[in-house]
């Protein structure tokens, strides 16, 4: 018998939103009674993410067939994404009862119209009409929550995206996950709102689950046998899970009018149950797909996360890629920096969306990072260690540059810095020290 299977919608929307989807569904032979349409409240402003995730655990404990611990399926769209993964995070056990978990236009890193929706202009549009004490809210923190670069969405990444053992693996014991995402932005009026890379609302960057995470330790010096040691990649065990994206769907016709193809591989993904059940439906589905994505702008998004050796963020920073041009001289990597989303609520986390096809990483021989970063005072400054072993003071407004050669990580096996259509996290580390460094500071002194 086929499992209870679980559809959740997005930010600002309705459940009824999903009935073409369960219709699709139900023609193909799927049991009408046991697909089942949440609804939840995102319009609120004091509500969270993980208060909707904890809402959610309660309608399942009161819902036929969905008691504790039964298994189900799930199909979320858009923010329902983020609702699904900080539900499994809580309890481990919540892994074992999710056994495929369907994404179609995922905000899994969020949305660049997040921060817009705060604005009176996004209350107006999206804000709740109906009036009382929650008239025109738009949902403050679950947008905060939604935002590109979000400390949420960075949390969550670490929960189950990083690390080991595997969170999405190939047993029993862990869900199977499946990403889909239109190609197209909106047209007409709302073509106003759209981002390049984008569906219209998330970016196409944003959506896989097979993100890495690279942490670059610039807080102390390192033997050349110690280098790598200051760039860390941190354990990745996972399945592949890559997005597909569909031709000519947008955010919003993916949920109200999907194509058969599009209807069908999700059908076959509800069927998934080994690994090689998986290999077998993603090598179909990659050659299904193979032509949008091969002529969709190939985008990437890096999320940086600056801290100090406290763990304390560092608000104000400037992170650049360098190359060596002719005679081994570094300069910039033009186009890394273009598009950099600075986090509302923390500025220590920025989003930085990168064009692969303009910024050419194939042609690279090497690359190196380079870090400015200001404290807003002369009294303290920020410290770090470049390539050759130097100790730089990067206290603004004496504003020096620390740098370091990350060269290899363009030859790793296991690892590829540029890869479109995934989203890297980067985690920087920087001292934090009185001035001047290296002598009597005017912090603190005997008398």
């Amino acid at each position: 018998m086929r499992n209870h299977l679980v559809l959740i919608h997005g930010y600002s929307d309705r459940g009824n939103s999903f009935k073409n989807w369960k219709q699709h569904l139900v023609a193909r032979g799927y049991p009408a009674e046991r697909i089942h349409i949440v609804t939840y409240e995102s319009l609120t402003d004091e509500v969270t993410l993980k208060d909707i995730a904890e809402g959610f655990d309660r309608a399942l404990r009161t819902k036929a067939g969905l008691g504790e611990g039964e298994e189900f399926d799930v199909i979320v769209h858009s923010t329902g994404m983020l609702v699904i993964r900080s539900w499994l995070v809580t309890y481990a056990a919540r892994q074992r009862r999710l056994k495929r978990l369907i994404a179609i236009a995922p905000a899994t890193f969020g949305s660049p119209l997040a921060h817009t929706g705060r604005s009176t202009l996004g209350a107006l549009f999206k804000g709740r009409k109906e009036w009382g004490a929650d008239f025109l809210e738009a949902g403050k923190e679950v947008l905060y929550g939604l935002e590109l670069g979000s400390q949420f969405t960075w949390d969550l990444a670490h929960e189950d995206l990083i690390g080991r053992p595997p969170f999405y693996g190939a047993t029993a014991e862990t869900p199977y996950a499946f990403v889909f995402c239109g190609d197209t932005a909106y047209g007409g009026l709302r073509r106003m709102i759209n981002k390049p890379g984008t569906d219209g609302t998330v970016r196409l960057a944003g959506c896989a689950l097979n993100t890495r995470k690279l942490t670059l330790d610039l807080t102390r010096p390192a033997a050349d046998e110690e280098v790598q040691r200051r760039y860390r990649l941190e354990p990745w065990s996972n399945l592949d899970m890559p997005v597909y994206l569909v031709p000519d769907l947008n955010h919003g016709s993916i949920l109200t009018d999907p194509p058969a193809a599009l209807v069908d591989r999700v059908h076959a993904a509800l069927a998934v149950d080994s690994k090689q059940d998986f290999e077998a439906w993603s090598t179909a589905t990659s050659a299904l797909f193979a032509d949008t994505t091969e002529k969709a702008p190939k985008f990437q998004q890096f999320v940086v996360h600056a801290i100090d050796e406290r763990g304390d963020g560092i608000g104000d920073f400037d992170l650049r890629l360098l190359t060596r041009a002719a005679r081994g001289r570094l300069v910039e990597l033009a186009g890394f920096d273009l598009d950099v989303h600075v986090y509302g609520r923390d500025p220590s986390y920025r989003a930085f969306h990168v064009n692969l096809d303009e910024l050419k990483p194939e042609r690279l021989e090497s690359l190196a990072i380079q870090v400015t970063a200001s404290s807003g005072s002369r009294l303290v400054g920020y410290l770090g260690y470049n390539s050759e072993r130097e100790a730089i003071s990067v206290q603004h407004p004496v504003v020096q540059t620390v740098q370091i050669d990350i060269t290899p990580m363009l030859k790793r096996r296991d690892f590829t810095f540029f890869y479109p259509f995934t989203t890297t996290l980067v985690e920087l580390k920087l001292n934090r020290e009185p001035l001047p460094p290296n002598a009597s500071n005017d912090v603190c002194w005997f008398i």
